[in-house]
């Protein structure tokens, strides 16, 4: 019987599929802020096991078993926790803040964004393979335990791609891909699409777009905004009563910012606000 290719065969086209991971993983991540695309370096080939890799690993990390084509051939992608978090503060208008410390698991903004940056890898590894389309790469699942995971044998002979990623005002990044030989072997020999002028490019992100499109965000209107002096606060008493007066244009918030404003009103015989200005 006729074996696969050494894994040291291998090294040269991981190192060459790494130099198109650059160009179309950078197009991808791009659309996660809106700017510019940020610098992607593919580092050199290291052989590993799952074994190994679970010892390398520490604190929260995300995990995502992805697979090649019909025969759903499997490959890891692994997240760290904190340059998750960075981009997830980033696009909520934040300077990239790490929470200290780190969380147990993932909120809900994160989980969204991790699927967003594993649609780009898989796009930009798709590519990179230059496989037709019906041998693309797709995310199948992810977990924040390897072990839960179980993404293939313990034993199972691995190639490890590290791609460094630079934006600006942001500390670097990274993400790591491992490959069994055979998943990479049968990449390698998949047939090949004719070429299309490189990676498909992005829009601009829109407020509609996925992943963040779907999140629920609290609004707060504003009917009433007065002073009180301390001494009247102190002596605040139950039956005491307020003047106040209802300003005609009621602020809508997020987070503490004014978004829009309105008017008050009734719709299906509950107060309502009538917007009249969005900013």
């Amino acid at each position: 019987m006729a074996s696969g290719p050494a894994l040291a065969e291998l090294v040269p086209a991981l190192v060459l599929i790494g130099e198109r991971l650059n160009r179309a993983l950078a197009i991808g991540l791009a659309r996660l802020s809106g700017t510019d695309a940020p610098i992607v370096r593919a580092g050199m080939p290291m052989d590993a096991t799952l074994s190994s890799l679970q010892g390398e690993i520490e604190g929260l990390a995300a995990h995502t078993l992805m697979v090649l084509g019909p025969a759903a051939l499997p490959l890891l992608a692994t997240f760290e926790a904190a340059p998750v978090f960075r981009l997830v503060d980033r696009a909520f208008g934040g300077p990239g803040e790490v929470p200290t410390p780190l969380p147990e698991s993932f909120p809900l903004s994160a989980e969204l964004l991790l699927a967003h940056i594993e649609s780009c890898v898989a796009e930009a590894l798709t590519f990179a393979f230059g496989a037709r389309d019906d041998h693309r790469v797709r995310p199948l699942r992810r977990d924040t335990s390897l072990r839960q995971l179980d993404p293939f044998a313990s034993g199972a002979d691995l190639l490890t791609l590290s791609l460094d990623i630079e934006e600006p005002e942001m500390p670097p990044w990274s993400l790591l891909l491992a490959i069994p030989v055979a998943t990479l072997a049968a990449a390698v020999a998949a047939p090949r699409r004719e070429a299309r002028g490189g990676p498909r490019r992005f829009a601009a992100p829109e407020p509609t777009d996925e992943p963040f499109a779907s999140m629920p965000l609290e609004v707060t209107a504003v009917l009433v905004d007065m002073r009180l002096s301390m001494a009247r606060l102190s002596a605040l008493r139950t039956g005491d009563v307020l003047p106040v007066a209802v300003a005609r244009s009621v602020p809508l918030q997020v987070g503490g910012r004014t978004l829009a404003s309105g008017t008050i009103g009734e719709l299906d015989d509950r107060v309502a606000v009538q917007i009249t200005h969005a900013f």
